[in-house]
């Protein structure tokens, strides 16, 4: 049985714990508000972005190079998406598993390649003996520029052009709630062709401009083309850096009810050992005046 001074020893510890945990709820709490409004504010610039380049897909007759897939899947790189750091629940292996049933989709006969962003990531490709062309540590979770999207998109766009991938997937957490952050994939390279919509005639329905082209649909798809894999790898990266502190806030908060109850489980303990030596020493006061009376 566990003495007095153990108990008090654990409950001590317990609680520093439950200081530490509560303070990265707080700090994880203060980035995400901060990550979700840079999440927020790029979303309306993705999505007109995709509006845009919609209609100029329809416009255009020309065949780009990132439109065309290649005859043969034989390469395939995977843009996996995790944090830098731990501590926030199975956010990275929800994510991992994502990419691990990719891998057995695409089949035992693709020779798969990964870029890493974040440092979980790069060590789980390291310890399954994944290969890793290009590895992005201490972005996820920070400040970062459209540039880091742009200089990564581009070196994707170059290999995919060279032959060296024929198909390009990421693989990153999308954010539903501050509770909830569900792993999608989504390809990338060849751009896959957006469905064309069948209109509806609706009187009610709001006017929608046809955008004017200046240069041509053509000029325009050239430049755009390249840009929207930049805007995805970016939209990626801020929902990524979003889901991560929202991860760890709901995991420290978790960890934070546990050391509660851990506290409680323990203090009751320690009273009923307190208890018991408080017991043991009266029976000891009276069995020796009992004695002292025979």
């Amino acid at each position: 049985m566990a003495t007095l001074k153990d108990v008090q020893i654990k409950i001590g510890a317990v609680k520093k714990t439950k200081q530490i945990t509560k303070a990265m709820n707080m700090v994880a709490a203060s980035r995400l508000k901060g990550a979700q409004r840079d999440m927020d504010g790029f979303k309306p610039y993705a999505d007109k972005f995709a509006e845009v380049l919609g209609s100029l897909a329809e416009k255009s007759e020309q065949k780009s190079l990132l439109l065309a897939p290649k005859e043969e899947v034989k390469k395939i790189n995977i843009i996996l998406f995790t944090s830098d750091r731990g501590l926030c629940g199975g956010f990275n292996m929800n994510l991992i598993n994502k990419a691990e049933k990719l891998i057995e989709k695409s089949g035992t006969d693709k020779e798969i390649l990964f870029t890493a962003f974040g440092k979980k990531g790069k060590s789980w490709c390291k310890g399954c003996n994944q290969k890793t062309d290009y590895e992005y540590i201490g972005i996820v979770g920070s400040k970062f520029d459209f540039s880091v999207a742009a200089n990564a998109g581009q070196k994707l766009i170059d290999n995919f052009i060279g032959s060296k991938y024929d198909e390009v997937y990421i693989v990153y957490p999308e954010f539903i709630n501050v509770a909830k952050q569900r792993p999608v994939i989504k390809q990338v390279l060849p751009i896959p062709l957006l469905e064309k919509k069948e209109e509806i005639k609706d009187e009610n329905k709001p006017f929608l401009a046809e955008h004017i082209c200046e240069p041509s649909v053509n000029e325009l798809l050239d430049v755009m083309l390249p840009k929207s894999i930049f805007v995805q790898i970016h939209s990626a990266l801020l929902e990524t850096s979003a889901c991560e502190h929202a991860a760890r806030m709901t995991a420290m908060n978790n960890a934070t009810i546990a050391c509660n109850d851990m506290i409680q489980t323990l203090t009751l303990a320690y009273n009923k050992a307190r208890q018991a030596a408080i017991t043991a020493e009266l029976m000891d006061i009276v069995g020796g005046a009992e004695a002292l009376k025979g």
